[in-house]
C-alpha cells in the first residue's frame, strides 16, 4: 500500500466512509426522529384513527423507499452522487421544520418534502460507500456494516431525544430537533467533500449532459425544478393513501419494463446476476414488511398493551437500533474473520438465516401474551427480547443485502440498481401497512388470525382465543389482534426463510463467484 493510501485509510478503511458514516447518522437522526412520532402524533394530536394513521404512515413510508428509484437514474445519468446527496439534504431539512408548523397543509407537505429529499439521498450515500472499495476488497462487507451502524446510532438516539421534547415541551419540538439532525448530516457530508477524502468520486458523470439546456435552463436545474413541482403531488397521494395501489401498480410496470431492457443488455454471468437482484429484493420485501410493524403497529401495541419501564411508546423505536449499535462491530468483525478463514456464508444462507429470525422475533412478540396481567399489558423483557433477535436477523440480512448490490449490479446502472434494491421497502411499507391495518379492532369485527388454522396458530403461541379474549374486555381483544397478527406472520416468515437456506446453493451458483 502506498503512502497516499495510507493517508486516506483510517482504522484500515477509506476515510472517505468515515464521513459519509456522519453523514448518513445524522440524516437518520432526523428520519427515525420523526418516524418515532408520526403514529403517536397522529392518533394523539390530530386524532386520525388508527386505520387512518396506518394508511398515512404507510403511505409515506412507501414513497419514501420509491423516490429512491428515480433518484439513483438522476445521480447515475446527470447529477452525480454529491450534488444528489446535498439537495436530498436540503429537501428533507426542509421538511422536517415545516413539520413543527401544526395544520393539514403544512403536515402532508413536509412529508413529500421529505420523500422528494430521500429519493436524492438514500440510494447514493450508499452507492457512495460501495465506490469506496473494489469489487473484490474483503473489507467491502465490513465496511457496510460500519456504515449501518453509523444509521442506527442515529435510529437509537433520535427517537430518545425527539420523544423526550416532544413529551416534555410538545410535538414541534422533537420534529425541529429532527431538522437540526440533517443540517448536522449535510455538514459532516460537505466537510467530506472539502477535505478531498473522496478523490475524484461522486462527480458530475457527463458535464455536457448537465449543462443541456431544457426549456432555457440547464439540466441539473431543470431537475431541481421538477423536483419542487413534485412535492405537492406526492403530497395528494399521502393524503388520499386509500389509492396508492394505482402507484403500486405503476411501479411495477415500470420496474419490470426497466429491469427486462437492462437484462438484454447485459452479458450472461451479469444476466444470471440480475435474477439474483431480483432474488434478494423480494426478500427484503418480506423483511421489511414485517419489520416495519416497528414503527406503526409496534409502537401502539407498546403504547397500549406492554407495561414500559423507563420510556414510553416512541422511545421503544431505539431498542433495535440500540442493539445494532452493540452488535453491528461484532458482526463487522466476525465477517471479516470468517472470510479470512474461508469460512463465512455465503449471501444466500445470510438471507435465509435473517428472515428465520424475523420471525423467531415476532413470535416473541406474540408468546408475550402469556405473561399478560388484569390490564391486558405484557411484560417489556418479550418486546426487549423480540427485538434483540429480529436485530440479529436484520444484520445477517440489510447491510449484507446492501453490499451485494454493489458488486452484483452491472456497472453502468450502479445507482439505478440501488435504487431498485430500495424498493423492497417501497413494497414492504405497502404491504407494512395492510398488515398493520389487521391489528386495528372495531366493535363486531373479527380476524382471519382468530379462526381455522390460523387461530390455531395464534392460540398456541399466544394462549389466548377469540373467545376468551372477548369476553375478558376490549383491552385483551385489542391484544389478541395485535399477538395474532404476529404470531401468524412470524411464523410464515420463519418458513420462508428456512425454504431460502435451502435453496441457497441455486442462488449461489447464480452469483457468478460473487460470495
Amino acid at each position: 500500500m502506498s503512502t497516499q493510501q495510507k493517508s486516506k485509510s483510517f482504522l484500515g478503511h477509506p476515510k472517505g466512509l468515515f464521513y459519509l458514516f456522519f453523514a448518513e447518522l445524522w440524516e437518520r437522526f432526523s428520519f427515525y426522529g420523526m418516524r418515532a412520532l408520526l403514529v403517536l402524533y397522529m392518533t394523539k394530536q390530530l386524532l386520525f384513527t388508527d386505520e387512518m394513521s396506518f394508511g398515512i404512515y404507510a403511505a409515506y413510508m412507501s414513497l419514501v423507499y420509491f423516490t429512491p428509484l428515480i433518484g439513483g437514474v438522476l445521480a447515475d445519468n446527470y447529477l452525480g452522487y454529491r450534488k444528489s446527496i446535498i439537495i436530498g439534504g436540503l429537501f428533507m431539512a426542509l421538511g422536517h421544520f415545516l413539520l413543527t408548523i401544526e395544520t393539514p397543509l403544512f403536515y402532508f407537505g413536509s412529508l413529500a418534502l421529505i420523500v422528494v429529499g430521500n429519493g436524492f439521498f438514500k440510494p447514493n450515500i450508499s452507492t457512495f460507500v460501495g465506490k469506496l472499495y473494489a469489487k473484490d476488497d474483503i473489507r467491502r462487507d465490513s465496511g457496510f456494516t460500519i456504515f449501518y451502524m453509523g444509521i442506527n446510532i442515529g435510529a437509537a438516539i433520535a427517537p430518545l431525544l425527539c420523544a423526550y421534547l416532544a413529551e416534555l415541551y410538545g410535538w414541534h419540538y422533537g420534529f425541529m430537533l429532527a431538522g437540526i439532525g440533517m443540517l448536522i448530516g449535510l455538514y459532516f457530508f460537505h466537510s467530506g467533500t472539502q477535505s478531498e477524502v473522496f478523490g475524484e468520486k461522486g462527480l458530475v458523470p457527463d458535464q455536457e449532459k448537465y449543462d443541456k439546456k431544457i426549456l432555457g435552463i440547464n439540466t441539473g436545474n431543470f431537475i431541481l425544478l421538477m423536483s419542487i413541482l413534485s412535492v405537492p403531488i406526492f403530497a395528494c397521494i399521502i393524503r388520499f393513501y386509500e389509492f396508492e395501489h394505482y402507484l403500486v401498480w405503476l411501479a411495477s410496470f415500470v420496474i419490470i419494463a426497466a429491469m427486462s431492457y437492462i437484462y438484454r443488455s447485459v452479458d450472461p454471468i451479469q444476466q444470471k446476476r440480475l435474477l439474483v437482484i431480483a432474488y434478494f429484493t423480494v426478500l427484503m420485501t418480506l423483511f421489511w414488511a414485517i419489520f416495519e410493524q416497528a414503527g406503526s403497529s409496534l409502537t401502539l401495541f407498546a403504547d397500549r398493551n406492554v407495561n414500559l419501564i423507563g420510556m414510553n411508546a416512541a422511545q421503544t423505536n431505539s431498542i433495535n437500533a440500540g442493539f445494532i449499535m452493540l452488535l453491528a462491530i461484532p458482526f463487522s468483525y466476525l465477517w471479516a474473520r470468517l472470510s479470512k478463514l474461508g469460512k463465512n456464508p455465503n449471501s444466500a444462507i445470510k438471507a435465509g438465516i435473517g428472515l428465520a429470525l424475523l420471525g423467531v422475533g415476532f413470535i416473541i412478540f406474540a408468546a408475550s401474551a402469556n405473561g399478560t396481567d388484569a390490564l391486558a399489558r405484557t411484560p417489556m423483557w418479550y418486546l426487549i427480547l423480540g427485538y434483540f433477535v429480529l436485530t440479529v436477523g436484520e444484520l445477517f440480512i440489510s447491510p449484507i443485502g446492501l453490499s451485494k448490490m454493489t458488486e452484483l449490479s452491472p456497472p453502468k446502472y450502479l445507482a439505478f440498481m440501488m435504487g431498485i434494491f430500495f424498493t423492497s421497502s417501497f413494497y414492504g411499507h405497502f404491504f407494512a401497512g395492510k398488515i398493520a391495518k389487521m391489528t386495528s379492532v372495531t366493535e363486531g369485527s373479527t380476524n382471519v388470525f382468530f379462526n381455522g388454522i390460523c387461530g390455531q396458530v395464534t392460540e398456541w403461541i399466544t394462549n389466548l382465543s377469540l373467545e376468551n379474549g372477548a369476553t375478558q374486555g376490549p383491552e385483551f381483544l385489542q391484544l389478541l389482534s395485535y399477538t395474532a397478527v404476529y404470531a401468524n406472520f412470524g411464523v410464515i416468515t420463519l418458513l420462508i426463510g428456512l425454504l431460502c437456506i435451502f435453496i441457497s446453493p441455486l442462488i449461489k451458483r447464480l452469483m457468478g463467484g460473487i460470495e
